[in-house]
């Protein structure tokens, strides 16, 4: 689990809940069903118009990896190729299929299963690079359905604002009811900003960073399987893998630590 995203949108809805709380209004005067509806429902609405019906019931699980996601180690994936180079440095190519059982990214999996199999280098970097390219485009499409929904919540809480104002300017006769209509016209825009600036677009720019974190790690093993399947020296793969880490991971477990 991403501690960081549950922490963020914890102390995001707490200060808001407490600074509520801590007001002078009551908390009921921040409940609005006809609200709720407007900015949720017409959100929604909008992204159902702008995506595939298969993207949008997508996004329920696409924004569940912004809470569980798991970083594949860099360092750990660079540890890995230098090991399976040494293999096949000493022992030949084919002795890497022995090894297949311990390796456990998949990705890995298929770039030695094709070097294994005699495939041209060519062809095995045209592959994994379409693969990479495949899961990007993947990770685009379902980002997008969160920054568009950040990007109609407020519009649909402004566009219910000014229904409440029309409401409530339509009929003038008791202007005591004019502050309290008000207010119930004010909270669209509040529900629409919450929603995109708490709900939505943080875990938005969190895809994208664990989309970038995951296509580095498949660019490393692209890197790391074409020079194994060359026949390069361990030790240059490593140092060729190496420069994809912050200077300060470079010297070894110790210093990192």
């Amino acid at each position: 689990m991403d501690i960081a995203s549950v922490i963020g949108f914890v102390v995001a809805v707490g200060l808001i809940v407490g600074s509520i709380l801590l007001g002078s209004a009551p908390f009921t005067a921040f409940l609005d069903l006809p609200s709720i509806m407007v900015v949720v429902g017409g959100a929604l609405a909008a992204v159902l118009m702008a995506f595939p019906l298969k993207n949008v019931l997508g996004a329920p699980m696409v924004l569940m990896k912004a809470f569980f996601n798991r970083a594949e180690s860099v360092s750990e994936l660079i540890e890995q190729l230098v090991s399976l180079a040494e293999t096949a440095r000493r022992d030949g190519l084919l002795a890497l299929e022995g090894r297949l059982d311990e390796v456990d990214n998949s990705f890995i999996v298929l770039g030695i299963q094709m070097a294994v199999d005699g495939t041209r280098p060519e062809v095995i970097e045209e592959v994994m690079r379409t693969e990479i390219d495949a899961v990007a485009t993947r990770h685009r499409d379902g980002k997008g359905v969160l920054d568009q929904m950040g990007r109609f919540a407020p519009a649909y809480g402004m566009i219910g604002t000014l229904m409440g104002l029309i409401m409530m300017l339509s009929d003038m006769s008791d202007p005591s009811s004019i502050g309290a209509g008000m207010a119930v016209a004010l909270i669209t825009t509040l529900y629409g900003a919450i929603m995109a600036n708490v709900c939505v677009i943080p875990f938005a720019e969190k895809l994208g960073f664990v989309s970038k974190q995951e296509l580095l790690a498949k660019e490393v093993i692209v890197r790391g399987i074409m020079a194994i399947q060359s026949g390069e020296n361990p030790r240059v793969i490593e140092q060729k893998l190496s420069t994809f880490l912050p200077p300060k991971l470079r010297a070894g477990d110790e210093e990192a630590a």
